[in-house]
């Protein structure tokens, strides 16, 4: 996880903190798999969160039972992480998180937000945007 889901942990982490409500989340981001772990965020999506003014303070990490017994929701950014997700979460005794596509939350109505490790900048970009969109839908709703 050093693409998509920390841009996304870090654009909600900002929206939570402008909206003076962070005390009352537990926001974190993993991987599905162990391919990256211990790494910070690709360097194309810091210097796009910069551009924003926003800050990264993350490692990658793996998701992990407690994770599924601790949070509420697990947001995920594609069918592949869905069906990984599901499957992890089946065997994980009192699982509480209720596991989604963050792209749901789309106003746009773009589902899937496509992980730019091969792309370039702009792709990047493009996700940023997204999960400002589908962060800001996600806080609105009521929890």
């Amino acid at each position: 996880n050093i693409c998509r889901s920390p841009i996304a942990e870090a654009v909600f982490r900002k929206l939570v903190t402008d909206e003076k409500v962070e005390n009352k989340w537990r926001i974190d981001s993993a991987a599905t798999s162990a391919y990256e772990i211990g790494n910070p965020p690709d360097y194309r999506g810091q210097t796009c969160m910069k551009k924003h003014g926003i800050t990264m303070n993350h490692i990658a990490r793996q998701i992990t039972k407690d994770d599924f017994q601790s949070f509420d929701y697990i947001l995920c950014m594609d069918e592949s992480n869905l069906r990984d997700l599901k499957r992890k979460s089946n065997q994980v005794k009192d699982c509480k998180a209720k596991i989604e596509l963050l792209g749901t939350y789309d106003p746009q109505k773009q589902l899937i937000i496509e992980d730019p490790y091969y792309g370039n900048e702009k792709d990047f970009e493009t996700v940023y945007e997204q999960c400002v969109r589908c962060c800001k839908a996600f806080l609105e709703k009521p929890h």
